[in-house]
């Protein structure tokens, strides 16, 4: 992983605390979050598609509900819709031509991936991502993504999953980190339409920014045709890596 500057470090971590002091967002402050005109969220908050409370007439909206929501319906987004989330949650932890490989190296791409069980897969990603020497917790992180997945599995209708935790994990990982892995057979992980899934995109974020940032990235990766089938031609590792290079490449 790329080492940082004490400057750049001490400034991650000012805005890591202010992303956590700033638990609720007005109507304003949400339309930037979600890059769209306010009168367009607000139309989606009085219909109830975007969760909000109502305090002395004017809405409010808790940050970890949104950012529940988000994970959620970002999958039914169209790429400009995703494009406009990444481009509002640019983030010191990420580059921001390629938010999804530069927190990826060869190192945290495994083809195959052992595993026949999502239990059994997500700990041999959680050891993928491990390589980095990121993951101080790995017991505590595993932790958490599977309460994830108790809570709502976050496998795709094709065959993707992007497994990640609830919340952020600042004490538990050193770094943010993006590991891949592909199973030789596809398993049961929880899709909504009882498909099976076979590649696995690991999130594991310092922050919520960061976060939303990979998820929406490589949500418009997934958009490309012919990626997915490229992942699953890849005969190795290294083959992997280079086809993830390449979809992030082609949606700057």
């Amino acid at each position: 992983m790329r080492a940082l500057p004490v400057a750049v470090l001490r400034v991650r971590s000012s805005v890591r605390l202010c992303i956590m002091a700033h638990d609720w967002f007005t109507l304003d402050e949400l339309s930037l979050q979600l890059g769209r005109d306010v009168r367009e969220v607000e139309k989606l908050v009085n219909r109830g598609r975007i969760p909000g409370h109502k305090r002395a007439g004017e809405w409010s909206f808790q940050a970890t509900e949104v950012t529940q929501w988000l994970e959620q319906e970002m999958r039914t987004f169209s790429e400009p819709e995703l494009a406009a989330l990444e481009n509002s949650h640019r983030s010191l932890e990420d580059d921001a031509d390629v938010p999804v490989t530069s927190l990826m190296s060869l190192d945290t791409v495994q083809v195959p991936l052992e595993g026949r069980t999502k239990r059994s897969v997500l700990e041999g990603l959680v050891e993928v991502a491990g390589r980095t020497y990121q993951i101080w917790e790995p017991a505590t992180v595993l932790k958490a993504v599977l309460e994830r997945e108790e809570l709502m599995s976050t496998a795709f209708d094709n065959g993707v999953a992007m497994p990640h935790p609830r919340q952020t994990l600042t004490g538990s990982i050193g770094d943010s980190v993006v590991a891949f892995g592909r199973t030789s057979s596809p398993i049961i992980f929880g899709a909504a339409n009882n498909s099976l899934t076979d590649l696995f995109f690991l999130v594991i974020c310092l922050d919520t920014k960061t976060h939303l940032r990979v998820l929406a990235r490589l949500g418009r990766m997934l958009q490309l045709p012919g990626f997915t089938q490229s992942l699953r031609d890849a005969e190795d590792s290294e083959t992997a890596y280079l086809r993830i290079r390449e979809a992030e490449a082609a949606v700057r």
